[in-house]
């Protein structure tokens, strides 16, 4: 293998590369369409409209969405947990609860809230693997609670929360479920009914394998949110006010149809390839690099020893490096793209004690190789038994 061959390792940010459709349907429309859905009755506005709901279609497929309509597109998953959470009717005590291992994503626009309209943050906490219990879920779940959020799997440990059992406890308790599944979407099977999901956030752009700029929330039936915008639908253009009914009253402006172009031809290539073999070859690649690192006497892996526990993104540490040293010697000895710090997840990084530094963190996806895998082990090796100085 080529030393200067690169080697993606950061797809929990965004994936790469992509499957050969993505760009067709990118140039596809960009040469013979380019309209914008419901501003015409000409073909190509037809046809944009047509491209939107078939996106639609195998986003509900995918997820076991009864209505597709109940899908809103988005510009990414934090644009869709921002509608999901500012969305909700808070008053003055209100709160929420969340795990000590929530994004950014979410924490940000929760702490907006805080200081907004003085709703409250409850914070679970979670085991060394970074998994919370559900039954500390539940214990945390009182009269005031407004939403419960979680994330499906870390981006910092790749461990891969309880949903359906914490999905079952509020909807018993009647308090609305959030599920942020940025690193789950595309890679392990989420099925919203069974798992009693009342708001599900995805991106387009990681696993899912579409273009970035993409992504969509699913919303419950029954459950109504405040909108965030208005305009312009194509849709009742004789009333001054938006649209009641979904997903129009979401979805003001033009879309990002070339995007979600995009974004369709990468469904299409996950409904055939299915997702239980994205996950069956991620699981490979990532108990292989779990096997190869732990015979590296000064690295430390966090998160599950197993697998089959998380996803394919694994976070480490190396004797007395930095970790943002580390990435540099992995990409100046073996061209390897990681990613270091805090993640957007400095909590994450408290609870599995790696704040304020944070770590390293290797993340696989559907096209990395096991060939890769052995250029990461080894280029890990070779660092740790031949460092030079470490930058602290």
């Amino acid at each position: 293998m080529s030393e200067k061959r690169e080697i993606y390792f950061d797809n929990a940010a965004t994936s790469f590369p992509k499957p050969d459709g993505v760009e067709a349907g990118l140039l596809h429309f960009h040469r013979h369409l380019g309209a914008s859905a419901g501003r015409g009755a000409y073909p190509r506005a037809v046809l944009t409209g047509r491209l939107l709901e078939d996106t639609r279609k195998l986003l509900a497929s995918l997820f076991n969405i009864r209505k597709p309509s109940q899908i809103i597109f988005t510009f990414n998953a934090s644009d869709a947990l921002n509608l999901a959470i500012k969305g909700l009717d808070w008053r003055l005590g209100d709160n929420a609860v969340v795990s000590v291992m929530e994004h950014n994503s979410i924490l940000r626009p929760l702490h907006a809230l805080k200081n907004r309209k003085g709703i409250k943050i409850v914070k679970v906490k979670a085991d060394a693997d970074g998994v919370v219990d559900p039954i500390e879920v539940a214990k945390a779940i009182d009269s005031h609670t407004r939403l419960v959020v979680l994330v499906h799997a870390s981006n910092v440990t790749g461990g891969i929360q309880p949903i359906a059992e914490v999905g079952d406890i509020c909807r018993r308790k009647g308090v609305p479920f959030l599920v942020d599944a940025a690193q789950s979407a595309g890679v392990l099977p989420i099925d919203v009914e069974a798992m009693k999901i009342d708001l599900l956030a995805v991106p387009g752009h990681k696993a899912l394998l579409g273009p970035l700029g993409t992504g969509a929330l699913y919303i419950r039936e029954g459950l109504d949110l405040e909108t965030l915008r208005e305009g312009g639908t194509g849709s009742q253009s004789e009333h001054e006010v938006q649209p009641d009914f979904l997903p129009d009253k979401y979805e003001p402006g033009s879309h990002n149809a070339l995007g979600i172009a995009g974004w369709k031809a990468s469904l299409e290539f996950l409904a055939k390839e299915t997702i239980a073999k994205v996950r069956a070859h991620e699981l490979r690649l990532t108990d292989q690099f779990i096997e190869g690192a732990s015979k590296i006497k000064t690295l430390k892996v966090y998160g599950p020893a197993s697998a089959a526990k998380r996803v394919a993104v694994v976070s480490v540490r190396l004797g007395e490096f930095a970790p943002l040293e580390l990435s540099h010697r992995l990409f100046e000895r073996g061209r390897l793209m990681t990613r270091s710090g805090l993640h957007c997840a400095p909590g994450a990084h408290q609870a599995i004690g790696t704040y304020p530094l944070g770590t390293t963190r290797f993340s696989f996806g559907y096209f990395n190789t096991p060939q890769d895998i052995d250029k990461a082990v080894s280029i890990l090796a070779s660092i740790a038994k031949n460092p030079s100085v470490a930058i602290r």
